[in-house]
């Protein structure tokens, strides 16, 4: 039975034996080795968008057969073109495989539209998108200003474009121009324009760096797929929320981008942006000019018009003379009226002040104290026999009205008539001490001025009262002799008694004198007069 069983095969038994990984292995060395880096064209498909990792993952297809692709995240970030389902682009990258699925696959590390006509439709679509969001209304386009001082390019520093933007501003009106170096094509060229669009709207308006009034992006002509970085999404968008006014001139007047469509105002070249954004001064000055000399002309025309009215109204008008010879012959009797008024007024107030004074003289004012003394001290004198009489009266009527009573009325009423009696006498009381009281009020009142008009308060000054041997007032030196005896008096009652010896009399003699000297002292009472 044994020599019935089958022989093995000797070319089965002798193949090497390999691992599912060195088999991968051999196969991804042979796939890398073998084709290295590829340009493939295909049809993307299957894409959805980078992977919450940020890897994209999607499909290369054409009518025949289907390559995976993958684009790792740092190199999607870096795309100048984003992969979209349906697209033709051709994508550069390494052949590899993926052990983990047996299947081979595509690393990309740059992707570009297959053709103008795929750069069109994508253009197209992208502008539809936008445009749909309101990105390029109409109403979002804000006016340019007239005469900008600050100027701000985004473009290449050294290219022709901003020689030319320089030049022709330079020309027509003069402004400041501030220059945002950006690469104008390239991966990069879209971030850096929108970079710049956002630091000139960043600038303050008081800072170091002035605030543009008004932008420029600019580029010179080229090929769709080298203006392309102009109609990026990121720098629509950009343009789009400038708060500064943004002029486009992005290549030569055929030439199309999406910024074209969001900004403010398009540009055919950028000298045509650069002659928007300024205006021409010397026409500007003839024109300033033209108005000027419209302006003097009108001034003048309207001065002599006026004037020409002016002369006739005046002609109309009556003589100045004519129309003040009755306000000043009305104002002539009016100060005639009034110096007599005033006159009249002076005499009368002279007459009481005259009145016055003769009220106030120090011999009336010692009657009338002395008057008043007599009357308070006769109201002293006479006010406790008024009260015992007006209480005796009262009593008397008090006691015929309690006899008429009977006991308890007669208590009542004599109680009631004993505080009435009180009350009454208590205001009595009350009213003799105040009518004393404003009696010696008004007394010592009269008192004082009197003292004040008195001859004692002159001497207190620092005068003195010179009196002859009578005791008469001496009022002036001609009435002395040379031997008089005089008195003088100095305040507080002092007194000296002095010889005339004749200094300071001229003319006077002993021989001159006027009356004899009496032999007795001068009385040394009493009081005199200053008057």
């Amino acid at each position: 039975m044994a020599s019935q069983l089958p022989l093995a095969d000797s070319a089965t038994t002798n193949v090497a034996e390999f691992s599912v990984s060195e088999i991968s292995q051999a196969v991804k060395r042979t796939v890398e080795d073998a084709f290295g880096r590829v340009r493939v064209r295909g049809e993307v498909s299957g894409y959805r968008g980078p992977h919450a990792s940020g890897h994209a993952y999607f499909r290369l297809k054409d009518d025949r057969a289907t390559l995976e692709a993958v684009i790792w995240r740092g190199t999607f970030s870096k795309l100048a073109f984003r992969p979209e389902e349906g697209l033709e682009i051709i994508a550069t990258g390494r052949l590899t495989t993926y052990p983990g699925s047996s299947k081979y696959q595509i690393v990309i590390d740059h992707i570009e539209p297959a053709g103008a006509g795929a750069l069109m439709a994508l253009l197209e679509e992208r502008r539809r998108k936008l445009a749909a969001e309101g990105l390029f209304g109409a109403d979002r386009k804000r006016p340019l200003p007239f005469m900008p001082r600050v100027i701000g390019v985004v473009t290449s520093p050294t290219g022709a474009v901003i020689r030319d933007i320089v030049h022709r501003i330079a020309d027509r009106f003069p402004a400041h121009v501030l220059v945002w170096p950006v690469r104008v094509q390239g991966e990069t060229s879209a971030a850096e324009v929108a970079a710049a669009i956002d630091g000139f709207n960043a600038l303050d308006a008081g800072g170091p760096v002035p605030r543009p009034d008004v932008l420029i992006v600019a580029r010179g002509g080229g090929s769709l797929e080298d203006l392309w970085g102009f109609s990026e999404e990121a720098v629509v968008r950009a343009v789009a929320r400038s708060q500064i006014p943004l002029i486009s001139a992005v290549g030569h007047e055929t030439d199309t981008t999406l910024i074209d469509h969001a900004a403010d105002r398009r540009a055919p070249t950028p000298t045509g942006a650069a002659e928007i954004a300024v205006p021409v001064r010397a026409e500007l000055q003839a024109h300033l000019a033209q108005l000027g000399a419209r302006l003097s002309g009108s001034i003048s025309r309207y001065a002599e018009y006026r004037r020409t009215r002016l002369r006739a109204l005046a002609r109309g008008l009556p003589q100045p003379d004519q129309i003040l010879a009755l306000p000043r012959q009305r104002l002539d009797a009016l100060d005639g009226r009034l110096r007599a008024c005033v006159e009249a007024v002076m005499v009368d107030r002279r007459n009481r002040l005259a009145r016055l004074s003769a009220m106030l003289a120090p011999a009336r004012l010692a009657d009338m104290a002395a008057r008043d003394r007599l009357r308070l001290d006769r109201l002293a004198r006479d006010l406790p026999l008024g009260l015992s009489r007006g209480l005796a009266l009262h009593r008397r009527d008090l006691a015929y009205h309690a006899g008429r009573l009977t006991p308890r009325a007669s208590e009542r009423l004599h109680a009631d008539g004993a505080r009435r009696l009180a009350q009454a006498t208590a205001r009595l009381d009350r009213a003799a001490l105040q009518t004393v009281a404003e009696a010696r009020g008004r007394a010592a009142e009269k008192t004082r001025l009197l003292k004040t008009l008195s001859y004692e308060s002159v001497l207190e000054r620092g005068y003195a009262l010179v009196r002859d041997e009578t005791g008469a007032p001496v009022r002036s030196s001609s009435g002395v002799a040379t031997g008089d005896r005089l008195t003088v008096q100095f305040a507080g009652g002092d007194r000296l008694d002095v010889i005339a010896d004749g200094a300071g009399m001229p003319g006077r003699s002993p021989a001159g004198k006027s009356r004899p000297k009496p032999k007795t002292d001068p009385p040394r009472g009493g009081q005199g007069s200053l008057f």
